[in-house]
Formats: C-alpha cells, sequence, structure tokens
C-alpha cells in the first residue's frame, strides 16, 4: 500500500486528491496538510468527507512528512514546494508538485511569468513535466514530477498530434480557453463572488496568463522549434470544466480521414484521451468529474485553417486525476487505478 502525504489538502486541487485517492485500492492518505486548518477534523472542513475521513489536519512540515510517506503531493501556491524540497527529502520519498514550481525549464522565464524568485532551480532539469500520454516513459523513472497545468493538459492534448506530425504552422496559433471558477482556488476574491460570476463571462489575463510560456514550451518541444501563441482565457459561470478551442492554418490541404487517421495514431490507445466521433464538439458536461479528455477538429477549407477543440473537468485530469495517473505510473501501478470515474450529468 502506498503511503501518501498532501500538502494543501483543503484547497479544490486538494480536496480532489482526497477524493480520488479515498477510492484508490493501493494507495492510502497518512497526511492531510494545511496550513489554514491545522488541528481541525477534515471532515469539518468538507463535509462531504464525514465519516469518511476521520483524520485532523496538520502543518506543512515537508521535512517530517518525508519520514512518513512514499509520496507527497503538493497542492499549494507558486513558490512554497520549490522553497521546501531538498536533496534528503528527494532520497526518501516521491514529490508530484501541482502548482507552477518545476514545470517550465527556464527559470528567467519562470520568475519573469511569476514574479517570484525560484528558491531552487537545480530540480528543473531533473523534474519530468507529468503529461503522461506525452511523457509516460519519464514519468516512470522520476522522483519529482511538475504536474501540468490545466489550460496546457487541455491544450496540448488538442494541438499536439498535428503539431508533432507538422500538418500545422506553428506560428499561426490561437488558443481561446474558457475555465469554470473553481480554477481560481479557493481563496476569498472579489472577482470569484457570485455576484460578481453570475451571468457574466469574460476575458482575464489577456496577453499575460501564466500558463502561457508552460504551452508555448510544450508545442515548443511538439514542434521542434519556439513557438509564439495568442493565448486569452475567460471565467464563465460554471464550477468545474475547461474548454479550449484553437486556430491553426493548414501547410497543406488535408481530408477529414487524413486528420483523424493522426489522431488516432496518438490516442487510439489512451484511456483518458477521447477522440469524438465527426462533427462531435466536445463539451465540459460530458467529462465534469472524470480524468477523460474529449478531443476533436473541424478543417475549414474556405480559410485553410482547422479548429481543434478540447474539453475536461480541469480539477481532475486537469490537476488531481493527473496527478493521480502520474502517482500510478511512478509506482508500477495499472495507469488508470482510482481513475475509472464515470462522467457524471447532470
Amino acid at each position: 500500500m502506498i503511503k501518501a502525504g498532501i500538502i494543501g489538502a483543503t484547497g479544490y486541487a486538494g480536496a480532489e486528491l482526497v477524493r480520488i485517492l479515498a477510492g484508490h485500492r493501493e494507495a492510502e492518505i497518512k497526511w492531510y496538510g494545511s496550513r489554514s486548518y491545522i488541528d481541525k477534523k477534515y471532515a469539518q472542513v468538507y463535509q462531504n468527507m464525514f465519516q469518511i475521513v476521520d483524520d485532523t489536519c496538520m502543518d506543512d512540515n515537508m521535512e517530517e512528512l518525508s519520514k512518513e510517506v512514499d509520496v507527497i503531493f503538493t497542492a499549494t501556491p507558486q513558490g512554497l514546494c520549490a522553497s521546501l524540497v531538498n536533496d534528503e527529502i528527494l532520497s526518501r520519498t516521491k514529490i508530484i508538485d501541482l502548482s507552477a514550481d518545476f514545470r517550465i525549464k527556464d527559470v528567467k522565464v519562470y520568475e519573469k511569468w511569476y514574479g517570484i524568485h525560484h528558491p531552487s532551480a537545480q530540480y528543473l532539469k531533473e523534474a519530468v513535466y507529468g503529461l503522461c500520454e506525452i511523457n509516460r516513459g519519464d514519468v516512470k523513472k522520476a522522483r519529482l514530477i511538475a504536474n501540468p497545468g490545466c489550460y496546457p493538459t487541455c491544450t496540448t492534448l488538442s494541438i499536439y498530434p498535428l503539431l508533432k506530425e507538422g500538418l500545422i504552422d506553428p506560428n499561426t496559433i490561437i488558443v481561446d480557453a474558457k475555465s469554470g471558477t473553481s480554477g481560481a482556488g479557493r481563496g476569498a476574491k472579489t472577482d470569484n463572488l457570485f455576484c460578481e460570476v453570475n451571468e457574466n463571462m469574460k476575458a482575464y489575463g489577456v496577453a499575460t496568463h501564466r500558463h502561457t510560456p508552460e504551452i508555448e514550451e510544450q508545442l515548443s518541444l511538439a514542434a521542434g522549434e519556439h513557438v509564439l501563441i495568442n493565448f486569452t482565457p475567460h471565467l464563465v459561470p460554471m464550477n468545474r470544466g475547461i474548454l479550449i478551442t484553437a486556430y491553426a492554418s493548414l501547410k497543406k490541404e488535408v481530408t477529414y480521414e487524413e486528420v483523424k487517421a493522426i489522431y488516432d495514431k496518438y490516442y487510439e490507445n489512451e484511456k483518458f484521451v477521447r477522440v469524438l466521433e465527426a462533427d462531435a464538439c466536445p463539451q465540459t458536461k460530458w467529462v465534469e468529474g472524470s480524468n477523460y479528455v474529449d478531443v476533436n477538429f473541424k478543417i475549414d477549407p474556405r480559410t485553410k485553417r482547422v479548429i481543434m477543440m478540447g474539453a475536461m473537468d480541469n480539477l481532475v485530469k486537469g490537476a488531481a486525476g493527473q496527478a493521480v495517473q502520474n502517482m500510478n505510473l511512478m509506482f508500477g501501478l495499472n495507469e488508470s487505478e482510482g481513475l475509472d470515474l464515470v462522467p457524471m450529468f447532470p
């Protein structure tokens, strides 16, 4: 049985980790870390865990935690994991970091976009970007995982096959993205109040969103050249879900069958990426509560572009589910253990 600890267990992503691991047959949670709720019963913070989780919240002492568990999940703000990790801790336990601390390999890019100093840049080269469908082999051998961001996961998986096969012009990519409010975290913010969000939709982080360099880095690796994109996220009045619509110019004329064959080449054996049938557009409601990403495309011969679409649950495949998927690979388990979550509807 894998012993797991969670730092940041009372945030939305942390709570989703608790929910998923509660149904995992090969893992058990030994440490519910939460700086805000130390000594408070976890089920008093999240009453859905009443008579399911009897444990009390503890602090974020990674040093002590590393002596007690096999894997540590850090579902914390940027900078915390990087400030706590060290060689001694990594010699004792594996770490799956759900923040952005180890996702971007260029420390100068990270510090520019996040506006903070990186205290442990020496681990950037070692950290594996935990997008399992692309980096599965490296994930299996890792001791430090950079769990991908929600927007980058959905965007990369939607675009990756056509970019990898050289079918689209990498200099023409535009990404329009939309997310439910849980993506902003559980902290109290005026912009996330009910009256601000309800009956409203808005763009935010226009040309400045912090996931931009992460997406660009992953697409650059796929293209084999430096890729710059326009990325515009929007906040929509729903709890969960991400929908991305990406546009790019085609390098040549192609048929539906040719493009579909490319997506199938990359994803037909991937349990959690579902390539939809012709003309079916991904929808957030059909992936909610699950680790699935639904993707599809539409060729526009009039503009010689292709529209690539993806939908997923930002808290599952976009955070906690992906983290558990990484854990399963790291410990040699069935990759889908604990993640056979049928999408919820309505």
